[in-house]
């Protein structure tokens, strides 16, 4: 048979399989408009009283065996046998075996009982026992249709794995796939125990605005808008540093934020242009404080969430247990490229190691940005067990204190786990004539093109003018520890509905 052929072939497999699909969906709704004639509109139905789940059914078996219970679900299987059937209903803590027979639910509700479909979503009470094969299930005893499913679910043994449209229709991949319901159970635990975490630490909980007029804080692009009602333009935030940094101002000593933040960046396995963060910030206490605080959250937050302190994502196996290595920005760099910075004094010196070590800089890039280059380039992928990489050049770090001893270092760490950048921390810089010099710095680098820089926030002065105690700060990549967290592949599987490219205009 030859290509076209082929095609061809395809082709007509794939309208045909369309003409059973359409006959299937106009017979759904042939089956509920024969419901709302006969009086029993499924829609109409506005509540249901349920006593307990599948899993709480199967886990409390021993009491409540020959009791009486009340489910509510999603039929995702159906076997008629004449007089008696079998289903499984679907809810939110798993799935549960149900046994319908037409003496016990009577001939009428029997009958309705076997036209439903796979989908269909059912409420039943009846009685917990096992069957003859060992299975606990609920013996009907009453059937209820609570939605009528109008669409048909994915073939259940080849289930829904094409992940693009796993992303545009989460519902159905959470029906479908138990594993993805569980990656979000663990998403929420993640959040409640960071909050029970630094909630039992003094830390108190705010919020900040999102539509700001300068987004600061990072380097990064942001989204703009227009508010109409005061003819203003404004940004998104694209991080939650500044705001909070006023409230320690304000003498809250202890604050966190946990929000969405939204960077005008591209898509990849670790990227969405909106994005869950966390920043907390403490009064006098600085970035070892701050190392401290990462060391004891995240083993908390593992155990709570996995009951281990030994996390598994891919072929790596990170032991939260030990200490976290320590170590500096400098050497590191010497240890996994060869390469002593201490040596460099000079720019001309930083643009031949980077051009001898071929190491792609930039026209604007300072000794420090080529050091940092250097630490991507070389570093980054060895960093799999948990490490703080400390005191960044004061080129790449406009909002951190300089190291006393060494001024052209600031006393900065980034969290490195799996080769991934997890958070990055500051000893804050508190002296408002520093940070405005460090404004003007960023400012001349968005007038050479940097589009990432950051302009110059004059409240935010203001505030460090009133006197800001000595404070440490740390942001933490939510999504990217609820990946380490679940071993999930990619950010898109550890957000509910992630940003995806639009279908013929419309979110598909």
């Amino acid at each position: 048979m030859s290509q076209e052929q082929n095609n061809n072939q395809e082709k007509n497999n794939q309208e045909n399989r369309q003409q059973d699909v359409n006959q299937l969906l106009k017979v759904r709704r042939e089956k509920l408009a024969a419901l709302q004639e006969a009086g029993k509109d499924p829609f109409q139905i506005t509540k249901f009283d349920v006593t307990h789940h599948s899993q709480d059914v199967k886990d409390n078996f021993d009491v409540l065996e020959g009791k009486n219970v009340t489910i509510a679900g999603r039929m995702m299987f159906k076997r008629v046998m004449g007089k008696a059937s079998f289903c499984n209903v679907q809810d939110l803590k798993g799935s549960i075996q149900c046994y319908v027979a037409r003496d016990s639910v009577g001939e009428e509700p029997y009958a309705d009982f076997k036209k439903y479909d796979v989908g269909d979503i059912l409420g039943i009470s009846g009685e917990v026992f096992r069957t003859k094969t060992g299975e606990m299930s609920i013996h009907a005893e009453s059937v209820k249709l609570l939605s009528k499913s109008l669409q048909i679910l994915p073939e259940k043994f080849h289930g829904l794995t094409d992940t693009d449209i796993r992303y545009r229709q989460r519902y159905v991949d959470l029906i479908m796939n138990a594993d993805v319901k569980d990656t979000f159970v663990k998403r929420s635990k993640v959040l409640s125990s960071i909050r029970r975490y630094l909630d039992g630490q003094g830390f108190m909980e705010v919020e900040t605005p999102m539509l700001v007029s300068n987004a600061g804080g990072a380097a990064a692009r942001p989204f703009e808008t227009h508010f109409n009602a005061l003819d203003e333009d404004l940004k998104l935030r694209i991080s939650l540093e500044l705001y909070l940094k006023r409230l320690i101002v304000g003498g809250m000593e202890r604050v966190y934020e946990i929000g969405r933040v939204f960077r005008n960046e591209g898509l990849d396995t670790r990227h969405n242009p909106e994005f869950t963060l966390m920043e907390l910030y403490q009064a006098y206490t600085d970035y070892h404080g701050m190392m401290d605080l990462t060391e004891n959250l995240y083993r908390y937050v593992a155990k709570e969430v996995t009951g281990s302190e030994i996390l598994t994502y891919g072929e790596h196996q990170m032991d939260l247990s030990k200490p976290f290595e320590r170590i500096t920005m400098v050497d590191a760099v010497k240890k996994y490229s060869g390469v002593d910075f201490n040596e460099i004094h000079t720019l001309e010196e930083a643009r031949a190691i980077a051009k001898e070590k071929h190491v792609e800089f930039e026209e604007r890039h300072k000794k420090g940005d080529i050091l940092n280059l250097f630490f991507e380039e070389f570093v980054e992928e060895h960093l799999i067990q948990p490490t703080f990489v400390m005191d960044h050049p004061i080129e790449i770090s406009p909002l951190t204190k300089k190291k006393p001893e060494n001024p052209e270092y600031v006393e900065r760490f980034e969290f490195f786990m799996n080769g991934w950048e997890m958070a990055n921390a500051y000893s804050e810089l508190n002296d408002p004539i520093d940070q405005r010099e460090r404004f003007a710095a960023q400012e001349a680098l968005l007038a050479a093109g940097d589009a990432e820089a950051n302009h110059t926030d004059e409240d935010f002065l203001n505030a460090l003018s009133i006197g800001m105690p000595p404070t440490g700060g740390i942001g933490f990549g939510i999504d990217r520890m609820v990946m380490m967290m679940t071993n999930s592949p990619a950010i898109r599987d550890v957000l509910l509905f992630p940003t995806m490219k639009t279908l013929g205009g419309k979110d598909q």
